[in-house]
Parts: C-alpha cells; structure tokens; sequence
C-alpha cells in the first residue's frame, strides 16, 4: 500500500466519513458513481470495484458488461455534505 493510498483511509478514520463515492463519467461525460463503505475501500485500491457495465451508456455490450472500477488515491477529496 503506497502513502496516499494510507492518507485516504487514516483520513477516513479520522472524520469517521460513512461512505466513500467513486465517480467517474461514461463515453459521453455524464457523471456516474459507485458507493462503498470505508471498510471494503482497501480492497479496492488492490481489486477494484466490480459493478454492471451495461447500465452505463456506451461501455459494454450485455454479454461484456462486467466492468471493475479502480479507484485512483490522488483524486482523494471530503466534500462537506
């Protein structure tokens, strides 16, 4: 586990923050998210998040619709909502 990777969860800790949202946009730039608790945040910093890639537009056909998100440590921010 790098450092930034170690400053999002002590982060997390820290702030007692609840949930963490992946963002990230499809082939035609609209906002898109996946949410997960603080604790499964490690494992997807080594695994990635597995989540329906048909639902997105323009990512995958049905029968390739298994996407994994991986999140990017260094895009780390707490929103104050």
């Amino acid at each position: 586990m790098d450092r930034q990777q170690e400053f999002v969860l002590r982060t997390l800790e820290e702030r007692d923050i609840r949930f963490v949202r992946l963002w990230f946009t499809d082939v035609l730039g609209t906002l898109k998210s996946v949410s997960v608790a603080p604790a499964e945040l490690e494992a997807a910093f080594d695994e990635g998040i597995g989540f329906d890639g048909s639902a997105i537009e323009g990512f995958a056909r049905i029968h390739e619709s298994d996407m994994v998100a991986m999140p990017d440590p260094t895009t780390f921010q707490v929103f104050p909502f």
